[in-house]
C-alpha cells in the first residue's frame, strides 16, 4: 500500500504520468496500474483521466491529504529508528528563498559540527513553491517568512528578522547618507528582484505605501545579477540587512538603513505538520531555536 501513496505522491507533484511513473522509478503501465490498484481497494476514482492527467477528484484530493500523512509518518520512523542505529546521518534538503540563502551557513555550519555524517542539499525558490515542494516531500524544511502571506498547514520556527537597506554605490544620489526614506528611493534607477519573489511584493507594497510608482529599470530572479549592477556605480538595489553584509562592502559601495518606516519581517522555518518530526528535522528546529535565541539575547 505504501508504494501505491508514494505513486499518488509523484503524480501530484509531476502533473503527468509518465514523468510521475520515472520519478518512481517503474514503468508507465506498472505505474498506471499501481494508481488503479489504489483506487479500486479504496472503492472510488482519485484521478481524473483523459489522454492526459487533468486534476484528482475530491475524493483523490481527501485521499492525497492522508497520503501525505502516511507517507511522511512512515518516512519519519525509518530515519528514527536508523538513527537509534547509527546516529544522524543522511541527506537533509532545504528550500529557501533567495534573500534568505545567505544566512543558511547559520544552520548548517553547526548542525554539521554536531553530526558530521549529515549531507545537505540546498534549493533556491520562490516561497510558493518552498510551500509546495513541503507539501509534495521534495524538500524536508523551508526557509521563508512567517509573517507576511499565508503559509498554509505548517509549523513554524521563526529564525531572524529582516531589515532593509539601500546598496548603493557612495558616489551615486542618495550614496552620501546614513539612513534614506523609502519615498526617496524614487529618485534613482533601482534593480530589483522579480514580481514572483515575495521580497520584490513586499517592496512594492512599501515603495507604493511612500507615494513612489515605480518602474525598475532592472528586474532578475538572480541576486548576483542585481549586485553585479549595483557595483557599476549605475544602479542601485534593495536588499535585506544580512544579504548586504556578504558582498564585501567597501568604500564606494555602501549599505544605507531605509526608515520612515523601518519594516521588518520574521523569516524562519516552516516545517511538515506533524508529530514527531523527523530525526534530521528535528535537529535543525533545535539549532534555528537556540540561533532565534541567542540573537534576542544580543543587546
Amino acid at each position: 500500500m505504501i508504494d501505491k501513496l508514494e505513486y499518488l505522491l509523484a503524480l501530484a507533484r509531476e502533473r503527468h504520468f509518465g514523468r510521475a511513473a520515472e520519478s518512481c522509478g517503474v514503468t508507465q503501465p506498472t505505474f498506471s496500474a499501481g494508481i488503479r490498484t489504489l483506487e479500486e481497494t479504496l472503492g472510488m476514482p482519485l484521478v481524473e483521466r483523459s489522454s492526459r492527467f487533468q486534476g484528482f477528484t475530491p475524493e483523490g484530493e481527501r485521499v492525497l491529504d492522508w497520503a501525505r500523512r502516511i507517507v511522511g509518518d512512515m518516512r519519519a520512523m525509518r530515519a528514527d529508528i536508523g538513527a537509534l542505529k547509527r546516529g544522524l546521518s543522511g541527506l537533509l534538503r532545504i528550500a529557501a528563498i533567495p534573500t534568505a540563502l545567505a544566512t543558511i551557513t547559520e544552520l548548517t555550519t553547526p548542525y554539521r559540527a554536531m553530526h558530521p555524517d549529515v549531507r545537505f542539499s540546498i534549493q533556491s525558490c520562490t516561497s510558493n513553491e518552498v510551500l509546495r515542494r513541503l507539501e509534495n516531500f521534495e524538500i524536508d524544511a523551508g526557509v521563508t517568512y512567517l509573517d507576511n502571506e499565508p503559509i498554509g498547514r505548517t509549523r513554524v520556527v521563526p529564525f531572524y528578522q529582516e531589515r532593509y537597506r539601500l546598496l548603493t554605490s557612495a558616489g551615486a544620489l542618495l550614496g552620501h547618507r546614513d539612513r534614506v526614506s523609502w519615498a526617496e528611493l524614487g529618485q534613482i534607477p533601482l534593480c530589483l528582484l522579480t514580481p514572483d519573489m515575495q521580497n520584490r511584493r513586499i517592496l512594492d507594497r512599501l515603495l507604493h505605501n511612500a507615494g513612489v510608482e515605480l518602474l525598475p529599470t532592472l528586474e532578475s530572479n538572480s541576486i548576483v545579477v542585481l549586485v553585479s549592477h549595483v557595483q557599476t556605480g549605475r544602479w542601485a538595489c534593495v536588499l535585506p540587512e544580512k544579504l548586504a553584509r556578504i558582498f564585501g562592502l567597501t568604500e564606494k559601495l555602501r549599505a544605507i538603513p531605509i526608515v520612515s518606516p523601518e519594516e521588518v519581517h520574521t523569516v524562519g522555518l516552516v516545517l511538515p505538520d506533524r508529530e514527531p518530526l523527523s530525526p534530521l528535522v528535528t535537529a535543525l528546529v533545535q539549532i534555528a531555536s537556540q540561533h532565534a535565541k541567542d540573537l534576542a539575547d544580543t543587546p
